[in-house]
């Protein structure tokens, strides 16, 4: 029986023994912390001890079989029953030639030929980015498994439509039947499109309204702005990354997605300037203010891991290393709010920001919606309707003879 990690002390008995110091020193490679170290010791002191238990060796694992290893740490564990938290396992294993790489990978979901075709339309027609593919994808594959009739998609009726949006309101909340609704009618229209349906049945989606109570932009004052600023620890990885995250935010109006989506490469320090890659896969240069690319450096400088094969430039700050997504993003600035002692706001609200301050600063609104990457004027158009005092000049004033009565 092999003892590892002296702070976690893990003890790994059965299949897995011989490969424990392999596996300990990957951990140390990867920059996992003596903690993250000791779970990922004691996932794999778990996995051992069942594959014992069932008289099974390292090279009888199967994707079947560690699906079932996982099923049944579920019932006794309350973390690490995924996939994902066995792929450094798994990925080390194949490394070292121990286990085939099919293994290390979770069965992939046999899709129809019409959601496969659908999937790559939205990714190289409608130019969607990964995670909105994936999401409308998902829905689509929810609607056929419940709804597709026995003799299969072509004889789908619009009463199958309209009762998959019925019970979807049953279970769901409204804003989820609305995009469920929208994914629906986008993928039945595809369908009547390349001939899957002789009619077309985008029409017999219900149209789900939600209350909106104004369309107006609201950002945040710029001392709210200076707070979240200043409630960043630079003196730490995390707070280098998240000011360098909130000043890409505020300064330049980027999105989420748009800031987890900047890598290395984009950024040309020689000319300051940086390609952001925007909506609909519409790449565009913009400049890099000075106090901007200083907090990017000094977070790429001294707080960014060097990890070759990550080119995204805001990261984890803890392994395993990855790059940050949208949700991540997002968190950021909500953690921030809280630090700061303000009621929580999202990233977007730091774009609109920006977008106020401009129109108080009397820039016009094809200038603002350069800036800002507006695809169509009419969103611009919404920001000069924040400027309430401008606006009041446009009033008429309130007859006094009551000639409206």
């Amino acid at each position: 029986m092999a003892i590892v990690g002296k702070l976690s002390r893990v003890h790994v008995g059965g299949p897995l023994e011989s490969y424990v110091e392999g596996f300990e020193a990957e951990l140390i490679r990867l920059g996992f912390t003596p903690i993250s170290a000791g779970a990922q010791l004691r996932l794999m002191a778990h996995l051992s001890s069942w594959l014992q238990a069932k008289d099974l060796v390292v090279a009888d694992l199967t994707v079947e079989l560690i699906e079932l290893f996982l099923l049944e740490r579920q019932t006794k564990y309350a973390s690490h029953f995924s996939y994902r938290a066995l792929k450094p396992l798994l990925s080390w294993l194949v490394t070292s030639a121990v286990i085939a790489v099919e293994v290390a990978l979770p069965r992939q979901i046999s899709d129809p030929l019409v959601l496969v075709r659908f999937e790559d339309y939205l990714r190289s027609e409608r130019r969607l980015k990964e995670i909105s593919v994936q999401a409308q994808v998902s829905r689509a594959r929810r609607f056929l498994n419940g709804y597709t009739p026995p003799g299969g998609i072509s004889d789908l009726k619009a009463a199958d439509v309209i009762r998959a949006l019925l019970d979807e309101g049953e279970s769901r909340k409204p804003v989820s039947v609305k995009k469920f609704g929208y994914v629906l009618r986008s993928f039945l229209r595809f369908c009547f499109l390349v001939g899957e349906l002789d009619r077309d049945l985008a029409g017999a989606t219900l149209v789900v309204r939600l209350p909106q109570p104004s369309l107006l932009p609201i950002g945040v004052s710029p001392s709210q702005i200076h707070a979240l600023l200043e409630a960043c620890d630079r003196n730490s990885a995390v707070g280098r990354r998240d000011y360098a995250v909130i000043m890409l935010l505020a300064r330049l109006g980027l999105r989420a997605g748009e800031v987890a989506g900047l890598r290395l490469e984009d950024i040309d320090w020689h000319h300051g300037e940086f390609l952001v890659r925007g909506k609909g896969s519409k790449d565009e240069r913009l400049p890099l203010p000075d106090e901007v690319g200083a907090a990017v450096v000094d977070y790429l400088l001294h707080a960014r891991p060097a990890i070759p094969e990550l080119r995204e430039a805001f990261s984890t700050v803890k392994a395993p290393w990855r790059r940050l997504g949208s949700p991540a993003v997002w968190a950021i600035v909500v953690r921030g709010c809280k630090r700061a002692g303000m009621q929580p706001f999202g990233a977007h609200r730091l774009r609109h920001s920006l977008g106020e301050a401009m129109v108080g600063a009397e820039v016009s609104l094809a200038a603002i919606g350069q800036v800002l990457r507006h695809d169509d004027p009419v969103t611009t158009a919404n920001y000069a309707r924040v400027d309430v005092t401008r606006l009041r000049t446009l009033a008429q004033p309130w007859p006094a003879d009551g000639s409206l009565s």
